[in-house]
């Protein structure tokens, strides 16, 4: 009885204030677009690139360095510099350091000997470089591979629902499950790698995947009312975004001795199935209910 009568609170409340909770995600996604917007008049971009995308240099240090006394002398010369430390997963002691900046490695390596007061070598380093205009065809090229994604699952989109306002709702929910995560990894200062930039692209599959679950159900299935309907795909779809959280959020919070790149998809997918929960149970489930009462399709 307390389930019912729980349940009965919940379907008036949702019935007066779902056009209302629409508000919310758009203010979240004004303000991502906001913030990109600030980044980008400060860049000239909308992400922060690391070297792979940049061009630049990549050092890996073995073993435990003095990370704040590294930062603090090679920004004496080099500016933009990034640092991470790798840790080991059961005594989480630091293992390596990652330093990445703009630099060749002629310019890059003597510094940082001198620093440490030893010689670089295959034993206790390894150097990348990728060269300025490399990384920018390489970015161009991703770039191009998530715009051409978004398009085709648009068009997959309208072809399965034939119909404009449930097909908008979708490929908007979509692109603001891309939006949200950019501002907040803008946010952080994350700097972009090929993998993040992957990692976005493994959202355009994942953020669709509710909003097809829960405009299929609500507008093909005649059983139960819309409410029912609407509530019924909500614990389906609420279970899978909860179960690809739970696979990709402890490895980012858990892992940090693996590579940045692998840590940075990570991050990036929890960010965008937790924008994706907002996306689909307040943005597009309010439009789909809307529309259907514009139809009068209960």
């Amino acid at each position: 009885m307390e389930q019912e009568s729980f349940k009965s609170k919940f379907e008036k409340f949702h019935d007066k204030y779902y056009k209302l909770l629409l508000i919310i995600p758009l203010i979240i996604l004004i303000l991502s677009f906001f913030y990109i917007s600030k980044v980008y008049s400060q860049t000239g971009d909308v992400i922060y690139k690391d070297v792979s995308l940049s061009g630049g240099t990549a050092i890996t240090l073995n073993g435990d360095v003095d990370i704040v006394k590294l930062e603090k002398s090679l920004s004496q010369n080099f500016s933009g510099i990034s640092l991470t430390t790798l840790t080991d997963i059961s005594t989480r002691k630091p293992t390596a350091v990652i330093i990445q900046l703009r630099a060749t490695v002629e310019e890059l390596k003597p510094e940082i000997e001198k620093i440490l007061g030893y010689k670089l070598d295959d034993k206790n380093s390894s150097v990348e470089f990728s060269g300025p205009s490399l990384g920018n065809d390489f970015y161009k090229q991703l770039l191009i591979a998530l715009t051409l994604s978004f398009i085709l699952m648009s068009i997959v989109i309208f072809v399965l629902f034939r119909t404009f306002v449930p097909s908008i709702a979708v490929i908007f929910s979509a692109f603001s499950d891309i939006v949200m995560p950019l501002a907040l990894i803008d946010y952080f200062g994350i700097r972009i790698s090929a993998a993040g930039i992957a990692a976005f692209l493994m959202l355009v599959g994942y953020s669709v995947d509710t909003d097809i679950l829960l405009t299929t159900r609500v507008l093909k299935t005649k059983e139960g009312s819309l409410n029912h309907r609407i509530f019924g795909s909500f614990k389906t779809g609420m279970f899978m975004t909860t179960t690809a959280l739970v696979a990709v959020l402890p490895a980012f919070l858990l892992l940090t001795s693996l590579p940045d790149s692998f840590r940075q998809i990570f991050i990036i997918l929890s960010l965008g199935l937790l924008a994706d929960i907002l996306n689909t149970w307040l943005t597009n489930v309010s439009v789909i209910k809307w529309y259907c009462k514009v139809k009068n399709i209960q």
